[in-house]
């Protein structure tokens, strides 16, 4: 049994990590992961529970695929909590393909920084066992330094996706504030348009109004008889 463990510290918030997390894959940074599914996700007393199927690509060794077997997908299974009230987020993954020889358990936490709540502290740890195939040893450490390279490849994926959101947030907020011209200047034409018109009666309204006052002060012609 083999052991790996790392710690991590992102320069965001707790809610922006969380966040980048749940769209972390797929991502251009880590190929090998392919994307996930849900299978089930519930609240429970103000938490969310969640069930996910992740396929990625797994390449062994020619030789190491003759005792473990060889598929083009491998799978696994990862449970989550999500906890806003506390802001802590655990995610817990076991593989299912190869699950007969081998076992990795891998769980990563992600939680604001003690010492500075505007950051975030990732833990992560993976527990490898390989048994009932030669050179046991060997695999387990061939898997390790395969997480160990991994895990860096999704510390640059979280960055990537909050690298997205921000862009998506910048875009957002320029449309709202292009719609909100708009918004102001088809405001503008409109009482403009309704000054005009007011102005136009009253124009018509004076108008009539001195006609009026014409015809009352015109003194009527009597006929003679």
């Amino acid at each position: 049994m083999k052991i790996w463990k790392s710690e991590h510290i992102y320069d965001h918030p707790w809610e922006t990590v969380a966040k980048a997390a749940w769209r972390k894959y797929p991502n251009p940074i880590n190929p090998a992961v392919l994307g996930t599914d849900v299978i089930d996700r519930k609240v429970v007393k103000g938490v969310l529970h969640s069930h996910r199927l992740v396929a990625s690509k797994w390449p062994f060794p020619k030789w190491a695929a003759s005792f473990v077997g060889s598929t083009n997908i491998c799978y696994a299974s990862e449970y989550s909590l999500v906890d806003p009230k506390q802001r802590q987020m655990t995610l817990r993954t076991r593989n299912l393909t190869f699950g007969s020889v081998m076992a990795v358990d891998e769980t990563v936490t992600y939680m604001p920084h003690p010492e500075d709540s505007n950051k975030t502290l990732q833990r992560q740890e993976a527990i490898v066992t390989v048994h009932g195939m030669p050179l046991e040893s060997y695999m387990e450490n061939l898997m390790t330094n395969k997480i160990s390279v991994n895990a860096g490849k999704g510390r640059q994926a979280i960055e990537w996706v909050i690298g997205k959101l921000h862009a998506e947030m910048k875009e957002i907020a320029s449309n709202a504030i292009y719609n909100t011209d708009d918004l102001i200047s088809f405001t503008k034409k409109s009482l403009q348009q309704v000054t005009y018109s007011v102005d136009d009666i009253s124009l018509v309204t004076k108008k009539s109004i001195e006609d009026l006052q014409h015809l009352q002060s015109t003194p009527q012609s009597v006929p003679t008889p």
